[in-house]
């Protein structure tokens, strides 16, 4: 196998992620801190979000309905929409998996493969993804992809989804799935995958603590601001008692592991210029000042449901085994 264009060594931070708009959606506040410290960020971008619904109302004007159900044209536009993101993040290192380590003229891509939605704010498989599905990739065939990012990048962290994938979705627990495989192969000096094999000190899995969860709902549809947005357009906010995600987890289950907290406050506008820079999934992007201190911005996805932009990001540390871990000051 040969590496592919632009593989270059250094150190730093790697993000996996599994369509474009997640590497801001989930860790956009750790990706702009660490490039804003001068620190090297890498973001590996799993699919180019195929199957994505598009945004386009009377309230959040896009032109860009069409592309719907297009998958070829969402993803080509998606893609300029990532590269937007990543420079309001000032991420300047990416790559798609499915373009790793170039055996072909014509390689097969790796495809968003859809969801359904099993409950209130949680996904499923969807039944008709096909063959090329990110879901239904043999685990090797894009761990060995990964790990030869690894082991080009070197990096001292890897940064993805907890095990149920932030909200269940298909590609984000393969996401993780995944990233789990190709650290232990970039480790295997015997492992059949460009470069020498390396082992990362630590992978950070994003999580949120359910209570803080809870009450950054409870104070954004409190909010007079929220509350005129939300009927000015037609938009809802979830229940503080609906049933949480994966992403978030009990408090005494965190206490158990090592965490990282990332203050979004000096990165909110670099976050809020990412988030807007999806405009075919995000919409409403904006700051709110009368939520409480623990909730510095707003935002909501095709559903039309406002979610926080809490003023903390969290992420649980799970050492390499054998490893010393990193430090978490950053």
């Amino acid at each position: 196998m040969r590496a592919g264009a632009g593989l270059r060594p250094h150190g730093g931070l790697l993000a996996v992620h599994a369509h474009p708009d997640d590497e801001t959606l989930a860790t956009g506040a750790l990706l702009a801190a660490w490039a804003a410290a001068g620190e090297p960020v890498t973001v590996v971008t799993c699919t180019r979000g195929e199957r994505g619904e598009v945004i386009d109302t009377a309230a959040h004007p896009t032109g860009l309905a069409h592309l719907e159900g297009d998958g070829r044209a969402l993803a080509a536009h998606r893609e300029g929409e990532l590269a937007a993101a990543l420079a309001a993040l000032g991420v300047r290192d990416h790559a798609f998996l499915d373009h790793v380590l170039l055996d072909q003229e014509d390689p097969e891509r790796f495809e968003d493969s859809g969801m359904s939605w099993v409950a209130p704010g949680i996904a499923g498989p969807a039944p008709d993804s096909g063959p090329t599905a990110f879901a239904r990739l043999p685990l090797d065939v894009a761990a060995s992809r990964l790990a030869a990012v690894v082991r080009d990048r070197r990096p001292g962290v890897v940064a993805t989804y907890e095990a149920g994938g932030g909200y269940g979705h298909p590609d984000h627990v393969r996401a993780h799935q995944v990233t789990v495989r190709a650290l232990e192969v970039a480790a295997d000096p015997g492992a059949d995958v460009v470069g020498e094999a390396w082992t990362v000190p630590e992978r950070w899995e994003v999580v949120e603590p359910a209570e803080e969860v809870r009450g950054a709902r409870s104070a954004l549809a409190d909010a007079p601001s929220v509350r005129r947005l939300a009927a000015e357009h037609g938009l809802t906010v979830p229940a503080a008692d609906a049933t949480l995600p994966p992403v978030a987890v009990p408090r005494e289950e965190l206490e158990r592991s090592a965490t990282v907290t990332v203050e979004v406050a000096p990165v909110l506008d670099r976050l809020l210029a990412a988030l807007a820079a999806h405009a075919t999934q995000v919409q409403h992007v904006g700051r709110t000042a009368d939520a409480g201190p623990a909730v510095l911005g707003r935002y909501a996805l095709s559903n039309g449901v406002l979610a926080p932009v809490p003023s903390r990001a969290r992420l649980r540390r799970v050492p390499a085994p054998g490893t010393t871990p990193v430090g978490s000051g950053r």
